[in-house]
């Protein structure tokens, strides 16, 4: 059994060799490690592509990607990190079947519409669903996602001039699912698998992207995250457990790990979530326990004050943003 690690801030993959059938390759994450590999957006399929590239031949491999229940669709947008829950469907619509990527109209309503067929977009010009979405992400971030972006009046503007009745934005329907339970979005198919076969439930990672196949021998991706300890304790308790037990608590340095995180803390059984985050009362600032400096920010509104024997920790629910909490108060943590 050979395997590789590809390390990052809040969680490790390891690229195991030996072919093994989807459930077989997830039963053995899960003994060694956490599970399958959840992939949360492009900078972990260029990490994991290279990985696979370099150390065989075959660069096809197993991930977290599966489809349990053919017939359990959802929406979801193209943009990582962004939750589908309110809507601005036209009339009639998202309920056609077959119709399983999202259009906007003149008037800003929403429309479901066939992924294959050729609309404008917001980047370029006309091109299938999926074909957009690749040319926004290799060219700028990702197709327009989210109602703030949808709002926007420039995007107004850009649609006016747009010689048909509406065009591709980042939004999607399936029946996809990650191994973890996790509700991250991020999906890549590459042009070989647009469409779902009865018997192609299972994902794999190509040079080209993710692609829908059967469930055979495969090397695979597994990973090792972030633990949710669902246990109250105090700051310094939860300091001392991290380190006698994995490593230290939870350090957050860009938005990539704040998603990455806080998508964990939806498990917890406190409001809270306590983070390695420290205020010294001597020098006056903040700074993470793991020495790394205080870059990426996410306090809530301003007004909390700063104080002795405070420390950072993640709202549960609402937009998970950080609180300075004193010490002495209990929650769940981070390791």
């Amino acid at each position: 059994m050979q395997s590789w690690s590809i390390t990052g801030q809040l969680y490790e993959y390891k690229y195991v060799t030996t072919p093994m059938k989807w459930e077989e390759a997830r039963q053995y994450c899960i003994q060694h490690h956490t599970d399958l590999a959840t992939v949360t957006n492009m900078t972990d399929m260029k990490r994991l592509r290279e990985a696979a590239k370099n150390n065989v031949p075959n660069t096809e491999a197993w991930i977290g990607l599966h489809r349990p229940q053919p017939t359990n669709r959802k929406w979801h947008w193209s943009l990582p990190g962004l939750e589908f829950n309110e809507t601005n469907w036209g009339f009639g619509e998202s309920s056609t079947e077959n119709q399983y990527c999202g259009a906007i109209r003149k008037d800003l309503k929403w429309v479901d519409h066939g992924c294959g067929a050729e609309k404008p977009f917001i980047c370029y010009n006309v091109k299938t669903w999926f074909e957009a979405q690749r040319i926004c992400r290799d060219k700028h971030t990702d197709l327009v996602s989210g109602l703030q972006q949808l709002r926007d009046e420039q995007l107004k503007t850009i649609i006016d001039f747009k010689p048909c009745d509406f065009v591709f934005i980042g939004l999607f329907n399936d029946d996809w699912e990650w191994a973890d339970g996790s509700s991250f979005s991020f999906r890549q198919w590459d042009e070989n698998s647009y469409d779902d076969k009865d018997d192609h439930n299972y994902a794999m990672l190509t040079q080209t992207g993710m692609s829908k196949t059967k469930n055979n021998g495969k090397p695979f991706f597994c990973y090792e995250h972030v633990i949710l300890i669902k246990e109250d304790r105090t700051w310094e308790e939860a300091l001392y457990y991290c380190r006698h037990h994995h490593h230290d608590l939870v350090t957050i340095t860009n938005m990539d790990e704040q998603r990455w995180v806080q998508e964990k803390t939806k498990n917890a059984s406190s409001p809270f979530v306590w983070t390695g985050l420290r205020y010294t009362c001597s020098l006056g600032f903040w700074f993470w326990v793991s020495d790394e400096v205080v870059h990426y920010k996410n306090w809530a509104s301003p007004g909390q004050v700063n104080e002795c024997d405070m420390s950072g920790a993640m709202q549960t629910g609402g937009e998970h943003q950080w609180f300075k909490k004193h010490d002495e108060e209990k929650f769940n943590f981070f390791c």
